[in-house]
């Protein structure tokens, strides 16, 4: 017997991600298609509808950019079409790793574990808001997902971030983050 409409699932196919994305990083193009407010579609929630998500993905491919870079509707970073977005940003007492305040994206496990790992590492992280001047004046830029990891950003809309290659900061959370997922997994055996 069936009570209700037919249930379809979607699982992605497990990948590994290219060893060169992970040393060498990935381009990212900021895209005219802003996240959506609560009111219309609330970007905390991993609904069915992402289309603002492929359309702002079409623009950054035909940008020759590997993924897009949204805004909140105020005009600040929000987060990528698929991933997280993170910028390094240098102070007097040491590099800040920056992340949005979390208002226009998902709350993002591996976005979450990266954060963890900041605070128990002791480097300063913060949600906030920030601009894309911000991000261009970065020492370093990286993003987070679930296959991947912490993957860097070798530029934005052009403009080289830092030195255009994996800095100290993001090598430092990728050997951090794999140990917390290796723990994990041995949790688990």
């Amino acid at each position: 017997m069936t009570i209700g409409p037919a249930t379809v699932v979607i699982i992605a196919e497990h990948k590994h991600p290219m060893p060169s994305t992970v040393t060498e990083g990935i381009t990212l193009f900021t895209t005219h298609v802003r996240r959506a407010t609560p009111d219309t579609l609330d970007p905390k929630l991993n609904a069915h509808s992402k289309l603002n998500d492929i359309q702002a993905c079409i623009q950054a491919y035909t940008a020759g950019a590997d993924e897009a870079l949204m805004l909140d509707p105020h005009g600040f970073v929000a987060t990528c079409n698929s991933t997280h977005f993170f910028c390094v940003v240098e102070r007097d007492d040491g590099p800040e790793v920056w992340t949005s305040d979390g208002r226009f994206c998902l709350a993002g496990i591996t976005r979450g574990n990266v954060l963890r790992v900041c605070r128990d590492a002791g480097i300063t992280a913060r949600e906030t808001t920030f601009s894309l001047t911000d991000v261009y004046s970065a020492s370093e830029a990286f993003v987070t997902g679930t296959f991947a990891g912490v993957v860097p950003v070798r530029s934005v809309d052009g403009r080289t971030i830092g030195t255009g290659a994996r800095g100290p900061v993001v090598e430092r959370l990728q050997g951090l983050y794999g140990e917390l997922v290796a723990a994990d997994v041995r949790s688990r055996s």
